[in-house]
């Protein structure tokens, strides 16, 4: 079992490596753009429920670039959206026999699929939601992004899509999302298992058991984060907290290998919702039920002046 999910882990890193994930930029870009035109603009001075839109906009990126889904058939109420992605992205087959000639069964291809899409699309879709919500509620903080995405797109040609340079020009919008994981971790426990007899706390944690750990209390460390319930993304700048006290995509061996991918995701809507946009939550105080607003996280937006 531990050679399997070696293995599993192994091909999910060959599809999510940094140097692969580089150029899904542009094609993420082309599927916010049209989003934005077809389901955002018209809404305008009206109610857009922001959870239901990044679902969409996360599910979509996965089926095209995860899972080359290509059938217009398989993609349920999302319409034409998928024509704009340039299909065959991941190209890398994951029908390889292994070294004795083994190849891998339907169902565990499937089950690798759905996890990884599952990643794609669920808890980033949370992360960008939570985002959206910070930057409604802290007019300081979405002024700075706004400055830093405009300087971006000032420079780009009518039409030019971006590019990963781009990408890592976002700094302070980076950091804008890393508080927002801080705060509100997409992911919500992990699983550990004691390698050694450890006493924490004053108890005793034998080797073998396993370990049910929070990140919300992992990330709200006084020790570390000092005010942790405010919002302040200056934490991340220079060398940023101190390694394993910000845990929203794992750490060690076993860290997500979606987290580029996840990153130049919600910067690549984030660009684009702000560069045309800034809004107000309709319901101020929307309570969080487990992982996202009761509500969807509705707002109202607004066009920048031209």
């Amino acid at each position: 079992m531990v050679v399997k999910s070696k293995l599993s882990r192994d091909l999910i890193a060959v599809f999510l490596k940094p140097n692969a994930v580089q150029g899904f930029v542009p094609a993420m870009d082309r599927v916010a753009r049209e989003l934005i035109r077809k389901e955002w603009e018209p809404k305008a001075g009206r109610e857009v429920v922001v959870y239901e839109m990044a679902k969409k906009y996360t599910f979509e990126l996965a089926c095209q670039l995860l899972a080359g889904i290509e059938d217009p058939e398989h993609w349920a109420g999302f319409h034409d959206r998928f024509a704009s992605v340039l299909a065959g992205i991941t190209s890398v087959p994951i029908d390889f026999p292994d070294e004795n000639g083994k190849f891998r069964s339907v169902e565990d291809t499937a089950e690798k699929i759905l996890g990884t899409m599952i990643g794609a699309f669920e808890t980033t879709s949370m992360a960008l939601t939570f985002t959206i919500k910070y930057l409604a509620e802290l007019p300081h903080v979405y002024q700075e992004v706004f400055k830093e995405i405009m300087e971006i797109a000032n420079a780009k040609g009518p039409g030019e899509l971006l590019t990963w340079g781009d990408i890592q020009k976002m700094r302070y919008t980076w950091n804008v999302v890393c508080e927002t994981m801080r705060l509100a971790p997409p992911a919500q426990i992990a699983f550990k298992e004691a390698l050694t007899d450890f006493t924490f706390a004053g108890y005793t944690i034998p080797k073998g058991w396993k370990i049910c750990w929070s990140f919300h209390s992992t990330h709200k460390d006084p020790v570390y984060f000092p005010n942790p319930e405010e919002f302040d993304p200056t934490r991340f700048e220079g060398n940023g907290p101190t390694p394993y006290t910000y845990v929203p995509f794992g750490g060690g061996n076993r860290m997500c290998p979606g987290k580029e991918y996840a990153r130049q995701e919600i910067l690549v809507f984030i660009y684009n919702l702000v560069k045309k946009f800034h809004w107000k939550k309709l319901i101020p105080n929307d309570r969080v039920v487990f992982k996202s607003p009761e509500n969807g996280l509705p707002i109202c937006l607004t066009a920048h002046e031209t």
